[in-house]
């Protein structure tokens, strides 16, 4: 029970770094154009942060989750190799934050479990073709938003185009929080299911190992233990995703201030017109990618929508050099975290 506790502990570390950390994707550009103050601000994403929870509950599922969990082939999960893919993931995330980098929790968190396995198994303990799905959308993710903000962009400076500026800019700013707190959910929806699933595929991974008698009140036998750590997760506890989502809204409370300047302002300078079509292209990604089940970085989207919406300006109003920055950052995440989780791994090994 010891190991699946640990499991359960930092999962719910993670997502509280994933907040913090992840807390400018939401509210970068409400903060930049000055439409909130950085505390309404991160109020304002942690609250929209927890509704994502009774969207998931009741309308749309947890797609996401079930993705995540089949990351590692059924048959080699085990205690330790999550322990260490979810040690490998914090480490990452907690240089990124200290860096400033705006990277992906997301793929920290699949680069760190694919590592794990490896060390622990061997090469035919990934499901490869899950974690390529995954890795796809590295690319995949910005361009729909760069796509979508240039889209939204165009259409909404012809519809506005006889406004006045200073009554545009009014209008936006208060349309700003509607986009936002649209983002923000879509941030939750995105992110708290990757730690979600995590734990659903750790509790049927110890049930499996140790049985379920243990688990009977924490885990509903007929909907997961006997379908596998690949189970879907609808009709699980709800403790658990209630859990995460609180976790990720109170990191979320908690800032992220480096990463806010990177995002609000580093990349290209945002009007409050901009601000609102960014995030709202970052959230229509992020609803798309959770119905096809995809755990795609909502730093990746939000990125991709804001220079998106720079380059509707002029394509040299985006700063390229921060761009190739973060693009290289996105990159090297998955293999950086995966070498994390094998070498955490083999301490385990070593020590146990």
């Amino acid at each position: 029970m010891g190991f699946l506790i640990t499991i359960i502990i930092l999962a719910i570390i993670f997502d509280f770094i994933n907040g913090f950390h992840d807390a400018a994707n939401s509210i970068a550009t409400v903060v930049s154009t000055r439409v909130l103050s950085p505390t309404q601000a991160v109020i304002w994403s942690a609250f929209f942060n927890f509704v994502a929870f009774f969207i998931a509950e009741y309308i749309l599922g947890f797609n996401i989750a079930n993705t995540v969990q089949k990351t590692v082939e059924e048959a080699y999960v085990t205690m330790p190799l999550l322990i260490s893919g979810l040690v490998a993931a914090i480490t990452w995330s907690l240089i990124t934050w200290w860096k400033g980098i705006p990277s992906s929790s997301s793929h920290t968190l699949i680069g760190g479990l694919t590592g794990a396995a490896i060390a622990a198994k061997g090469w035919e303990a990934v499901h490869w073709s899950t974690v390529g799905y995954i890795a796809m959308f590295i690319f995949f993710a910005p361009l729909i938003g760069f796509i979508a903000g240039n889209l939204i962009t165009i259409l909404l400076y012809w519809i506005a185009r006889k406004a006045k500026p200073h009554r545009a800019d009014k209008w936006f700013k208060r349309l700003q929080l509607l986009s936002s707190a649209c983002l923000s959910i879509g941030h939750g929806l995105n992110d708290s299911q990757k730690e979600i699933g995590l734990i659903a595929c750790a509790m049927v991974a110890y049930g499996s190992q140790y049985g379920f008698d243990g688990l009977n009140e924490w885990l509903l036998p007929d909907t997961i233990t006997n379908a596998g750590t690949n189970a879907n997760l609808t009709g699980a506890p709800s403790w658990i995703p209630i859990v995460c989502i609180t976790a990720i809204a109170i990191g979320t409370m908690s800032g992220g201030w480096k990463i806010i300047k990177t995002m609000g302002n580093r990349i290209t300078k945002i009007t409050p017109v901009e601000g609102f079509c960014s995030q709202t292209a970052g959230a229509i990604t992020l609803f798309i990618t959770q119905h096809l089940g995809v755990p795609v970085s909502t730093t990746h989207v939000i990125s991709g929508s804001i220079m998106g919406v720079g380059s509707i300006k002029r394509l040299s109003a985006v700063r390229w050099g921060v761009t190739l920055d973060l693009i290289i950052a996105w990159i090297i995440t998955i293999p950086i975290s995966a070498a994390i989780g094998m070498v955490t791994y083999y301490l385990m090994a070593i020590f146990m």
